[in-house]
């Protein structure tokens, strides 16, 4: 089991970052350059600032009550979302998202983790403190403790970051989407959510196959995830 799963990192390390990444990161960011346009186009800035911005069913709900935008269609409003969740993230916010020291790198991939904000995932154990550059990692880390040997009843916290947000959140009281269209630094990812609700916005969006929680998150579902069976 060790050998095979170094070498699927080794895989996934030189191809993951060069074609699911850019997909995923490119989509991201060209919503919320869309949800700009349709706040100055369409919107009235008065009413668009009463809207509070705490998660993505919430600002759902608050665009349909207060109604700040004309002409604005499904997926209008959903680059509008991307755009106010990714503003707040920017301002009040920040004190909520994960903070990760320069050059931290991910115990499991080797890779840099600030390169990929929106996918950190964070482990303290006996005072040390593991970030990694997405939940799939993580969870090597967490269940594989012969490639990674260290005092599991020492575990202090685990954060994952949620995905319209992108505030840190208790990993065990999150809900993951798995067999998405997104993809995270290394190919495919559980994608973490605050809310089932938010989860299931998620899944219809973006082609998600199921909601888990994370007692649900075996070493089979992990290795699915880079496509290799598991046998126990």
């Amino acid at each position: 089991m060790k050998t095979t799963l170094l070498l699927v990192l080794l895989l996934s390390s030189l191809f993951a970052e060069e074609s699911n990444l850019k997909i995923s990161e490119n989509r991201y960011n060209k919503l919320i350059k869309k949800g700009e346009r349709v706040s100055n186009i369409l919107c009235d800035k008065e009413k668009l600032s009463k809207v509070t911005t705490k998660s993505f069913e919430e600002v759902s709900k608050e665009i349909d009550k207060l109604n700040p935008c004309t002409k604005l269609n499904k997926r209008d409003k959903k680059a509008l979302i991307y755009f106010l969740l990714s503003n707040d993230k920017n301002s009040s916010k920040e004190e909520a998202i994960i903070s990760v020291p320069k050059d931290s790198k991910c115990p499991v991939c080797g890779m840099i983790i600030n390169k990929y904000p929106k996918w950190v995932a964070f482990i303290e154990e006996s005072g040390k403190k593991h970030y990694f550059d997405g939940v799939k990692d993580m969870m090597k880390f967490y269940i594989f403790d012969a490639d990674f040997p260290y005092d599991r009843s020492k575990i202090e916290e685990i954060k994952v970051t949620d995905f319209y947000t992108l505030k840190g959140i208790d990993a065990k009281e999150a809900f993951y989407v798995i067999g998405s269209n997104v993809y995270g630094p290394m190919g495919e990812e559980l994608v973490p959510f605050e809310t089932k609700e938010e989860a299931q916005n998620f899944m219809k969006d973006h082609k998600g196959k199921k909601i888990i929680e994370f007692k649900d998150i075996t070493p089979k579902v992990v290795m699915a995830l880079d496509g290799i069976e598991y046998n126990d």
